[in-house]
């Protein structure tokens, strides 16, 4: 797999309250990729994004297909829901929370999926398109650093491990989001590689069900 493209921004003001957001990436050559930021790229709510678990935001043609078939009045181009990196062949289905994988001179690790917020719905200016993206599990996900150095266009994506006991960003997004499934939490809840976050998420929507 090769990296496609990457995309950066620095926060400016957006949406209806003006609160700064770098979610209007342009493209990049590369990334200078550090244990807790990018030289190039910015956040602009520090508290949900950006830090040592969310260095770098991944999504996938896969989840731009699917936005395309349900608005198709609407102009989805890459870099515009807010990703640092696009993968052919990498999506919410087959990559999975702990996944390392080699990118080009670094390494990273799939940390949590995106909560997706309403900076995707102002984005587009759709009603609610957030929740659709939580619900059809293709928010993408976050990576964390365990080798710095940077990344490139055309860099090779390789999967180095994988934990025996995990789940995919897409179950695992549907879990918390689609009630349907709920009960699918309750495994989720005991997975070692989960992050604290997402975990309290599981429970909160395990005492929902109850």
């Amino acid at each position: 797999m090769l990296i496609d493209s990457l995309f950066a921004a620095k926060p400016v003001p957006f949406g209806p309250r003006g609160a700064p957001s770098a979610i209007q990436k342009l493209p990049v050559d590369n990334l200078t990729v550090y244990q807790d930021s990018t030289k190039e790229d910015e956040q602009g709510n520090k508290k949900l994004h950006g830090g040592p678990e969310k260095v770098l935001h991944q999504f996938s043609f896969r989840g731009y297909d699917v936005l395309r078939r349900a608005y198709p009045d609407t102009s989805f181009n890459k870099g515009s829901i807010g990703e640092n990196m696009l993968v052919e062949g990498m999506d919410d289905t087959n990559v999975y929370i702990g996944d390392v994988y080699k990118v080009g001179d670094i390494v990273l690790q799939v940390s949590a999926p995106r909560a997706p917020c309403n900076k995707i719905s102002h984005r587009y200016g759709v009603k609610n398109l957030d929740r659709f993206v939580g619900n059809e599990g293709i928010t993408g996900w976050y990576y964390r650093v365990l080798k710095t150095g940077t990344v490139r266009i055309r860099d090779t994506v390789s999967l180095v491990s994988r934990p025996e006991n995990t789940v995919s960003i897409a179950a695992l997004m549907q879990a918390v989001y689609d009630k349907g499934i709920a009960e699918s939490a309750a495994h989720f809840v005991n997975l070692e590689v989960l992050d604290d976050e997402w975990r309290q998420k599981c429970e909160r929507v395990l005492k929902r069900a109850g």
